[in-house]
């Protein structure tokens, strides 16, 4: 008999985790898949205090960016641009199809349209109040 328990494992949310990626590689074909890679570019001032930086994953051919942050004191000043077009280029330097993001209202998804970057889905009212944009701008047609 299977029965369901209530709990938080990181082991056993691994375990699930790992199962699903086994199942996605063994339903896409080949040309598809691409090795897991971590990418991410750090803003450091003099002091080498991070200032800012923008980390992604790269895999099946395409970029999904994690977080792109800079230090409230140094918006404004094109770090923001700089750390987006230097994960684009490593995005194009492993021939990704296209980079994906999500960005909430509070956020910056006006900042990623500038960019070229399109809205491809909207989830309203969350957090209440807010909307959660998905983004994808395509680097190979």
């Amino acid at each position: 008999m299977m029965h369901i328990s209530k709990q938080w494992n990181q082991a056993d949310s691994d375990y699930i985790r790992q199962k699903v990626i086994e199942y996605n590689m063994s339903v896409l074909p080949d040309e598809v898949k691409h090795p897991v890679k971590n990418v991410s570019f750090i803003l450091r001032n003099d002091d080498g205090d991070i200032m800012g930086g923008i980390t992604g994953t790269i895999f099946w051919y395409h970029l999904h960016i994690d977080f792109l942050w800079v230090d409230q004191l140094h918006r404004g000043n094109g770090y923001g641009i700089e750390l987006l077009h230097q994960i684009e280029a490593t995005a194009r330097e492993n021939q990704c199809r296209l980079i994906q993001l999500d960005s909430f209202s509070f956020q910056a998804s006006d900042f990623y349209q500038k960019f070229g970057y399109q809205v491809v889905g909207v989830i309203e009212d969350h957090p209440k109040g807010f909307q959660q944009y998905y983004l994808e701008k395509k680097l190979i047609l």
